[in-house]
């Protein structure tokens, strides 16, 4: 049975920094593409970023480029997005999921595993 936990959420302020963590179990992600959404109130889940694990490519949405960088630890089996200059819009629940097909896309309907997320509060 496949489980991802994200950790790593929190209260911070604008301008400040957090580095979210997804911890698999029962999966590698060798063949993956593993993603991060987020989900504000009264929002649709949208993409953040999205790394394809076996070649390391990655992608972000044009809202987080430049201020969030998404890396894999291969021997730990962890995804981490490093989230910089964050601003008061970033605020929302943080979700990992796995799209096991690779291709690392930006559809939601595309991910088959998903955690249960971690908030992310960014004050003003």
């Amino acid at each position: 049975q496949v489980q991802l936990v994200e950790s790593g959420g929190g209260l911070v302020q604008a301008g400040g920094s957090l580095r979210l963590a997804c911890l698999a179990s029962g999966r590698t992600f060798s063949s993956d593409a593993v993603g991060w959404f987020r989900q504000a109130p009264g929002k649709e889940r949208e993409f953040v970023s999205a790394i394809v694990w076996s070649r390391g490519i990655t992608y972000y949405a044009a809202s987080v480029k430049g201020r969030f960088a998404i890396s894999r630890d291969n021997a730990k089996n962890m995804v981490y997005l490093q989230m910089n200059s964050l601003k008061p819009e970033d605020t929302a629940v943080y979700y990992c999921a796995v799209d096991p097909s690779g291709s690392a896309t930006t559809r939601r309907y595309d991910y088959g595993y998903w955690g249960q997320g971690t908030q992310v509060t960014v004050s003003s």
